[in-house]
């Protein structure tokens, strides 16, 4: 394995685990996810540099667009959760409420 795709899994691992063990913010889970989605792009970007094949450029800007998509999304969520809750806390957020 080299060290290229030691960072990419390593980064995407990390993110994964602090969106796992790290709910505490609805920023902080954004944030992992935006982090994921970041290791995902740069690692679909340099895979066909690695492998010396014709460039697939559409995926990697399809991927790119998906995630400011997710980010625009997920930051009106947490607007909309801090005008309603006060806070921006996942356990004061309960999903059985309407």
């Amino acid at each position: 394995m080299s060290l290229l795709h030691l960072c990419f899994y390593s980064s995407y691992t990390l993110s994964s685990l602090g969106l796992a063990f790290h709910r505490t913010h609805l920023i902080s889970a954004l944030l992992c996810l935006e982090s994921m989605m970041l290791s995902m792009y740069l690692a679909l970007s340099i895979w066909p540099v690695e492998n010396q094949t014709a460039s697939p450029t559409l995926i990697p800007i399809l991927m790119l667009t998906f995630s400011a998509c997710e980010a625009g999304t997920g930051l009106a969520m947490l607007v909309a959760s801090t005008r309603t809750h006060g806070s921006d806390h996942l356990h004061s957020l309960n999903l059985l409420q309407c």
